[in-house]
C-alpha cells in the first residue's frame, strides 16, 4: 500500500476483508495515479505486507479502475493503531514518495464503522 497515508495494492483484491463485528475503524484512501512507475507496484506490495504486521490491522480492500482512480480501504481496531501506522518510518517515506511522484491527486478519510450489511460475501 503506497498512498500518502494509506495507499493501495495494484489491481483489485478478490472479495472483502474479513473484519470483526463493529465497531472498528476504516481509512479510505482515494487516489488518481500520475503515471506508470514499476517501482510503485513493488512499494505497494511492501506496504501491504508491512501493514499486515502492524498491531491493530484488520484487513484491506483495494481496487483501481482503468481510468487510474483507485480506492483502498484499510481496517483497524482503533485510532491509536491508525496513528501508529501513519508514524511508521518506512510507511512515512513511501507516503512522501507517493505524494511527490505517484499520485496526481489523493484524499484520505478516517471513519468509524458502526454497522455492516452483507450479501453473498458472508460476514
Amino acid at each position: 500500500m503506497t498512498g500518502p497515508d494509506e495507499g493501495e495494492a495494484p489491481g483489485a483484491v478478490g472479495g472483502p476483508a474479513a473484519t470483526p463485528e463493529p465497531p472498528y475503524w476504516a481509512v479510505v484512501f482515494t487516489s488518481v495515479r500520475a503515471g506508470d512507475d514499476p517501482a510503485y507496484d513493488a512499494a505497494a506490495r511492501r506496504m501491504e505486507a508491512l501493514a499486515r504486521e502492524q498491531p491493530g490491522f484488520l484487513g484491506v480492500e483495494s481496487a483501481r479502475g482503468v481510468d487510474g482512480l483507485g480506492i483502498t480501504v484499510s481496517y483497524w481496531d482503533s485510532p491509536e493503531a491508525i496513528a501508529a501506522w501513519r508514524a511508521h518510518a518506512e510507511h512515512a517515506a513511501v507516503r512522501a514518495r507517493g505524494a511527490a511522484e505517484w499520485y496526481a491527486a489523493y484524499r484520505i478519510r478516517v471513519c468509524r464503522v458502526e454497522r455492516v450489511a452483507a450479501g453473498g460475501f458472508g460476514p
